[in-house]
């Protein structure tokens, strides 16, 4: 597993991935709008809106390292942060909206100073306070003055030029009216862009909390992880430390009964058996795995130190077959079984007694037996406990419960332990 910095941040490809899906939906969106009310020049607004998109992800992404900021703070001190400074967000995103629109919205208030004009003759249409249709006709269609027919020709030269005046004055406040107006579309429009590119600054934000949520909860778990790894190792380690002594302790006991017996030669044997057995045992870190096959030979190391002290009772049996002798089990796996049958099948009968050790496949677990045709486990052997339960708690803290242990009296006398474990790489 990948290690997890102390402080977990959201990876800037993930960041990009949010940002570009956010207005992706954003610009599938308005472009289904588009096209189910019908809006003339479609392909001119989808590139419009598309270069919008761009901008708008590339200016967002621009102030993500300042969210950073706020990833350890408080989900309150967020929340507070994020809702007013998304605010001149939003706006300076509904400028980017207007500037690209700019030159779509100038064509459309052209054109409606065409469609208010009949054609070349400058016909002007408008309403009065009452709702009354105006048409303005230009002086060149107005018909010709005369002084004598005309009722205005009656009236005096003040008349006409105040006439005159009055409707220059209506055009003028009708103009102003107008510009005015335009003005106040364009930043309602606004207003009302900025509006919703506000909520959308807010989803993100709450995205991008959710995503640094996350970081942080997969940041635990692999804590969590390395916390049970290192105190399973530990645990391994000192049950592996635990076998050791206890075969030491009961080395030595024979070592010595052999020196008060005069038997050097025996002693010296086993003193060097003892040395190799150590010399291999505790040059390997304890927490690791071993090939089935070294182990087997340890435990052979084993018995030939029991052997000089039990010559004629001890007979041994391995049956390995060969297509798990590379599989791999924790080191030291064999020794307190063996040991037990030493101990209490050998040791306590004056006739021989035979160990016997197999392993074999069997689908995807590995078996592996201790078999003795012993007088089996006396009543009340808190030691013979001691080392099953040994070799039940190191299976344990390295299978979990994918590997088991079963033992108990045969029925045709002896007693027997049978190891399941899973059959891991490295077998041949």
């Amino acid at each position: 597993m990948t290690p997890v910095s102390t402080q977990p941040r959201v990876p800037a490809r993930l960041v990009l991935l949010s940002l570009a899906a956010l207005w992706a939906c954003y610009f599938v969106v308005a472009t289904l709008r588009g096209v189910a009310m019908g809006y003339d020049m479609f392909w001119p607004m989808v590139s419009r809106r598309l270069t919008i998109c761009v901008l708008s992800m590339l200016l967002m992404a621009a102030v993500w390292p300042l969210l950073q900021l706020l990833d350890r703070r408080s989900a309150g001190t967020r929340f507070v942060v994020v809702l007013v400074s998304a605010l001149p967000l939003a706006i300076a995103l509904s400028l980017i909206n207007d500037a690209i629109f700019a030159d779509m919205n100038s064509d459309k208030d052209e054109q409606y100073q065409h469609d208010s004009v009949d054609g070349p003759s400058n016909v002007r249409i408008s309403r009065d306070d009452a709702g009354n249709i105006l048409v303005d006709l230009p002086k060149s269609m107005s018909p010709k003055s005369e002084t004598s027919e005309s009722p205005v020709a009656e009236a005096g030269d003040g008349e006409r030029k105040s006439e005159t005046t009055t409707e220059t004055r209506s055009e003028i406040s009708v103009d102003a009216e107008k510009m005015f107006g335009q003005a106040y579309d364009r930043w309602a429009n606004m207003a009302d862009t900025a509006f919703g590119r506000y909520f959308l600054v807010l989803a993100w934000a709450a995205l991008y909390f959710a995503l640094v949520k996350a970081e942080e909860a997969r940041a635990a778990e692999w804590r969590e992880g390395e916390y049970r790894r290192a105190a399973a190792a530990a645990e391994l380690r000192s049950l592996r430390y635990q076998v050791n002594p206890h075969f030491l302790f009961n080395t030595l006991n024979s070592l010595s009964a052999l020196v008060m017996i005069g038997k050097q030669d025996d002693a010296e044997k086993m003193i060097q058996n003892l040395s190799t057995f150590y010399r291999r045992t505790l040059s390997g870190d304890p927490t690791s795995d071993l090939a089935l096959v070294d182990e087997i030979e340890m435990q052979k190391l084993y018995f030939a130190i029991e052997a000089v002290r039990f010559p004629n009772r001890l007979l041994t049996t391995i049956d390995v077959d060969d297509s798990v002798l590379g599989a791999m089990v924790p080191g030291m796996i064999l020794q307190p079984l063996v040991e037990n049958s030493v101990k209490y099948a050998v040791a306590a009968t004056q006739r021989p007694v035979t160990i016997a050790v197999r392993a074999r496949r069997d689908d995807d677990m590995l078996e592996i037996s201790v078999v003795d045709d012993g007088p089996g486990c006396p009543e009340n052997s808190g030691g013979f406990g001691i080392g099953l339960g040994n070799v039940r708690d190191r299976l344990r803290a390295r299978y979990g419960a994918a590997a088991t242990i079963a033992f108990g009296k045969r029925p045709e006398g002896g007693f027997a332990t049978v190891l399941r474990m899973p059959l891991e790489a490295g077998f041949a």
